[in-house]
């Protein structure tokens, strides 16, 4: 039982030290800690510091949704150079499961995902997600699902990419290497 307990404090104290290091290391609008889809896992976001990123905000229910396979299919090519995916599926648009376990399912069973999908959360509006406030001050909010944001290593440049823009996209293979 003590032994059980040394460990939690360790654990704890360990994850409350990784926080506070990318707290230090990470000025700029991704030292933001979000939990992770169907997980009680979080994420800091400034861990992927000098990592160019692709920010996408998804839904299960869109006409778009078979972009996960592209957006896998990206994540697979890229991520050993550097890219970093995150996706962030949203209601705003009416097109997303009321039930998380459903959100995992269409994402991590259906299009077997990969990369980092994070809580379903608002991206546009008032109560839109940190990291989407910023992007939508800097840019434009999306006007719907599957919009794509990438950001560079640097954080000082912001390429939007709309829904119709697909994954593998001359347009955002080109951004894409051209940021690596």
């Amino acid at each position: 039982m003590l032994k059980k307990l040394i460990l939690q404090v360790t654990l704890l104290s360990s994850v409350l030290m990784t926080s506070a290091t990318y707290a230090k290391q990470c000025d700029d609008f991704t030292n933001v800690e979000l939990r992770k889809l169907r997980s009680e896992q979080t994420i800091n976001i400034c861990e992927f510091k000098d990592k160019p990123l692709l920010i996408v905000n998804t839904a299960s229910n869109c006409g778009f949704t078979g972009q996960f396979e592209g957006l896998e299919k990206l994540h697979q090519t890229y991520k050993d150079k550097g890219l970093v995916i995150l996706g962030f599926p949203s209601d705003d648009f009416f097109q997303e499961e009321n039930d998380e376990k459903d959100t995992a399912k269409v994402c991590f069973i259906n299009y077997g995902v990969t990369f980092n999908m994070l809580a379903t959360s608002a991206v546009r509006g008032d109560d839109a997600n940190p990291i989407f406030k910023h992007l939508n001050a800097q840019t434009s909010s999306p006007k719907w699902n599957f919009y794509k944001y990438l950001v560079s290593a640097d954080r000082k440049s912001i390429t939007r990419f709309n829904s119709r823009t697909k994954p593998l996209s001359k347009e955002l293979t080109s951004a894409i290497e051209k940021a690596l």
